[in-house]
């Protein structure tokens, strides 16, 4: 995006093109009670008078459209009541008591002009005609400002990643945007570690699913890339959050639409190996406002092999399984939304909706051989044609309630969720003859299952001073798991028999309630220093069973305290400093519970182990973050170390097949670090990238010397990314991937990279656009390699993946928008707690003194560096945020101008933070270059001034909070504006 500011004494030259969005000129409104006439103190009492007339340019004779007019009170020099031009410079001010006013009209870049008159009954109605206001003889110095909000933002307690930004998202699922993610790893299988641990918890828009319970892996391939709107890396959650989640917290920010008026947008794309649809829809009217639509995704044509060679002795015998296979996949996913939320009115606010997430998978091996040797002898060779299916459907409702208190951040909220998931596992293997043509036997599994859970939260937030804030609350899980599994043989094309052992044909139940209460503080100092700690109890009860059979699963209740603390420092420099430590919780989920015996392969076994308890982590971690210039860098340090770590634990059974379960037998240690940064390399060129690092130590302490296993080593993972503007509405990005070897417990997975190039093209004022992709274009394989060493076996194994894939890319927008309603944050249930494959509140731990989404600096939490050429990165403002108790003017405390405020002008959204601490005002204005901070700010009595600095250019601002509302007017290159920003908490 362009923008030219040049050397003129017209007012089209005068003045900043196009990014004067950001540029405030506010006036006063206050409220207007019943009472006597416009005397000494006094407001104006509603009449029948009326004021009218039109504002002009003296130079042009031009209407000046969105100025500002105030209706003075020359007694006192208030202003009692206010208006706002139309697009023609027209005004009105209506049912005005009768009196002498002062009427009061400006307009950034012309002077102020001020007219006296008078009320009677007799003049009851006065037209001012035309008001003419001439424009101020300075002239700025040519400027050129260009921009684009930055991909990837370090904010005090996360890093997020703008996944709409990134054009190669485009076909793709949550698996793809989440390689993108700092501190995050994928493998191949979808599985997802933060800094090396697969002990995360995944939330999507802030809340849990069912739809992970099961599966991190599964989950992701459900949710489509295209409306993922950002991805949040929570490395230290505080005591708000449930307790599970060992290596931290991952939150999936969807795309939502919250304006007024109805749009619907199609996002489809079709390429070698899969093809997308999308459509949305939303409509928005007053107060209430709905959302409906759906995602789908298909993946076909992915051929791969696959080879395993497996070698175990047994009394001094060798014996060796080789295998190998043709490989396939056919996928579908979808993800459905239906939304609706309502403000009762200016205090309480109610918010629903209800998901449905389907996945339908697929995946063959035609045929799988599968040889045994003794001795270098093949002693026996089979054929099979295996089939493995898994399909799972998960529905999330939602009903949330707000109430909001006077006091800003002061609010009460209750939250509940249904959410249930329904999941089908089966396998089929046919096995034939040596020849390959005659079917000898069949065999085949069905497994179905369901994760059913209730969830009510109630949770409290109070300011209890200028720097203080309490946040406390209660939650209430109640979980229901049910694994039903069979298993049926046959004898060639003939019927299947049930097999009547109950360790291959049972219902399995498990139920697990969760009780837990937390407590935050958090205190931000004058020195800027910020401290947040917290404590979370969780209680649990579990109750399970075989139904088939007398088999019992005791598990004792437990309970577990959860402390959290965060500390940082900003520094006169404007970087920041943090150290955060907490204790995390993992519960077992189905997955390693299930005792249903997966034998799709006849050369492995997995069996759950329901008796497995929950492991414990502690986390330290240690953070700074720089800016100078156009370049941000982030770096980090942690340690985590792991009790009573679920562990795979593999062996030879009797029959020779390598049978896994799972126990909680582990010690894990990590200690690594990560480095981000990011720099424009010039207005056009914007480069990210990083690596995540670090040193494993496993342990599984079992007594056995042939079950013994340790491992260790050093793990990384590199990324980069890059976009370049082309201009006329062309863009140009690129990604690269390395995942290193992965340490395992018995050995380890090979590492793989990545890589796609995507060009777009928007037209049609950027409703549409149109992207060619292309992905690992050079190579047409990945091949993944993997080893396994115990003391009685040892396997090797290489996947072949054939992903070399093109596509295209289409997407358009239609309807009208009108202006944003005004929204309050939407809240919603988490539940953070079960182990998978795979700060709420103040998130900047800043006070009252601090807008919403402002870090201790008073810019933005993660804030781009280098939005605007010469000028210091937000998130480093130059001049220092004033901290303290000191009270606000009276006009200005009563107006609550500290704070977030978003609305539309003209049409463009933008949205301010304004942090007021004494006579001190700083803040942030968000435009379409990213985030401005303001600089000499002043509350002053009844105003407040600040100025906003483009380059060698500082433009000045003045207004007034107007009856719990800003009013702004702006030229927009030369094409004036205005409109009115609301409060958002």
């Amino acid at each position: 995006m362009f923008y030219s500011i040049g050397n003129s004494t017209t007012m089209k030259k005068r003045y900043l093109s196009s990014i004067l969005v950001a540029c405030l000129c506010q006036f006063a409104m206050a409220q207007i009670p019943t009472g006597a006439g416009p005397g000494p103190g006094t407001a104006v009492q509603k009449g029948a008078g009326k004021i009218s007339g039109t504002v002009i340019d003296a130079l042009t004779q031009q209407p000046v459209p969105y100025a500002t007019i105030a209706l003075v009170n020359p007694a006192t020099n208030k202003p009692v009541d206010g208006t706002m031009a139309d697009d023609k410079g027209k005004f009105s001010l209506e049912r005005v008591a009768n009196g002498s006013y002062k009427v009061v009209v400006s307009f950034i870049g012309f002077e102020t002009k001020t007219l006296e008159v008078e009320l009677t009954d007799r003049n009851a109605s006065i037209d001012l005609s035309k008001v003419s206001i001439s424009p101020t003889a300075q002239a700025l110095k040519e400027v050129k400002i260009e921009g684009q909000r930055a991909m990837i933002e370090e904010k005090v307690d996360r890093t997020v990643y703008n996944a709409e930004n990134d054009e190669s998202n485009k076909g793709g699922d949550a698996t793809d945007v989440l390689r993108k993610v700092p501190m995050l790893s994928v493998d191949l299988d979808g599985n997802v570690s933060m800094r090396g641990s697969q002990n995360i918890r995944v939330l999507i828009n802030n809340r849990p699913s069912t739809i992970t319970a099961g599966s991190v892996a599964d989950a992701l391939k459900q949710i489509p890339g295209d409306m993922i709107k950002s991805v949040e890396v929570i490395t230290s959650p505080s005591a708000k959050y449930d307790a599970e989640g060992s290596a931290g917290i991952i939150n999936i920010v969807t795309k939502k639409n919250t304006l007024q008026g109805g749009t619907l947008s199609i996002d489809t794309g079709v390429g070698l190996r899969g093809s997308n649809l999308g459509l949305n829809g939303s409509y928005r009217i007053g107060k209430m406002g709905f959302s409906l639509g759906g995602f789908g995704r298909a993946g076909y044509n992915q051929p791969g092999s696959f080879e395993n060679l497996q070698t175990t002795v047994t009394e001094g015998e060798q014996n060796v399984i080789r295998q190998e296979a043709e490989t396939r996949n056919n996928m579908m996913f979808g993800r459905y939304t239906f939304g609706w939320d309502y403000d009762i009115n200016e205090k309480n606010y109610l918010n629903g909706s209800v998901q449905y997430g389907l996945r339908n998978w697929h995946s063959y091996q035609d045929p799988l051989l599968t040889e045994l040797y003794q001795g270098g002898t093949v002693l026996r060779s089979t054929l099979r044609g295996v089939e493995t299916t898994d399909n799972s459907g998960t529905v999330d409702v939602n009903l949330n309630y707000t109430h909001t208190f006077d006091k800003p951040q002061h609010e009460f909220s209750v939250l509940t969720q249904f959410s249930r998931n329904n999941r089908t596992n089966d396998f089929l293997n046919e096995i034939y003859s040596s020849n390959g043509t005659d079917l000898e036997r069949r065999l085949k599994n069905i497994n179905e299952s369901f994760n059913q859970e209730s969830t009510v939260q109630l949770d409290y937030t109070n300011p209890i001073a200028n720097n203080q804030l309490v946040e406390l609350g209660v939650k209430q899980i109640m979980r229901e798991v049910t694994s039903e599994y069979d298993t049926f043989t046959a004898e060639g094309t003939g019927p299947f028999t049930k097999e009547g052992n109950t360790n291959l044909s049972n219902v399995f139940n498990y139920n697990q309630d969760v009780t837990a209460g937390y407590l935050s503080y958090t205190l931000t100092t004058a020195n800027h220093y910020s401290v947040k700690a917290g404590a979370r109890y969780e209680y649990t009860t579990i109750n399970s069973d075989f139904e088939n059979s007398d088999e019992r699963v005791s598990i004792p209740s437990y309970g577990v305290l959860v402390p959290s603390i965060n500390l940082s420092k900003r520094l006169n420099s404007g970087n920041t400093i943090k150290l955060a430590y907490n204790r995390r919780i993992q519960r077992p989920s189905l997955e390693f519970l299930n005792p249903n015996i997966q034998n799709a392969n006849p050369a492995f076994r997995t069996i759950g182990n329901p008796e497995l308890d929950p492991e414990f982590t502690n986390n330290y971690e240690l953070s700074y973050s720089t800016y100078f210039k156009t370049t941000m860098l982030n770096f980090s340090a942690f340690a985590r170390s792991t009790n009573n770590s679920i562990q795979a634990v593999r062996e030879r059974a009797e029959d020779g097949v390598l049978e896994t379960s799972f126990f909680n037998i582990g010690q894990e240690e990590a200690y690594g670090g990560s480095l981000f940064g990011s720099i424009n390399l010039s207005n056009k060129l914007t480069v990210n990238g990083g690596t995540d690092f670090y040193y494993a130590v496993l342990h599984n302490n079992v007594e056995d010397p042939d079950q013994r296993a340790s491992n260790s080593g050093f793990v990384y993972n590199i990324r980069a990314m890059g976009s370049y503007n082309l201009g006329q509405g062309w863009g140009l990005q690129a990604f690269g991937f390395y995942r290193g070897r992965q340490v395992q417990l018995q050995g380890y997975q090979g590492g793989f990279g990545i890589y796609n190039l995507n060009l777009k093209k928007e037209f049609n004022e950027g409703r549409g656009s149109i992207g060619f992709g292309a992905e690992n274009f050079l190579s047409t394989t990945i091949r993944r390699r993997a080893e396994l060493n115990t003391a009685t076996f040892s396997q090797s194994s290489t996947n072949v993946l054939h992903n070399m894939g093109f596509r295209v890319n289409f997407s358009y927008r239609i309807g009208k928008l009108t202006s944003e309603a005004p929204r309050r944050r939407r809240k919603a249930v988490n539940n953070d707690d079960l182990k998978s494959d795979g700060e709420s509140g103040m998130q900047n731990s800043g006070g009252m003194q601090q807008g919403a989404g402002m870090s201790q600096s008073g810019a933005p939490q993660g804030a781009r560096p280098g939005g605007v050429l010469g000028q210091r990165p937000a998130g480093a403002p130059a001049q220092e945020r004033t901290t303290g108790t000191e009270s606000l003017p009276a006009t200005a405390q009563a107006g609550g101008l500290s704070g977030r405020w978003s609305g539309k002008v003209g049409e463009r959204e933008i949205t301010l933070d304004l942090v007021a601490a004494g006579n001190t005002l700083t803040g942030t204005v968000e435009t379409p270059m990213g985030r401005v901070p303001l600089s000499n700010g002043v509350v002053n009595g009844e105003t407040f001034s600040f100025n906003l600095a483009f380059g060698p250019n500082t433009v000045p601002y003045k207004g007034t909070v107007v009856g719990g509302k800003l009013m702004i007017s702006v030229d927009f290159g030369g094409r004036a504006m205005g409109g009115t920003l609301e409060r958002v908490p």
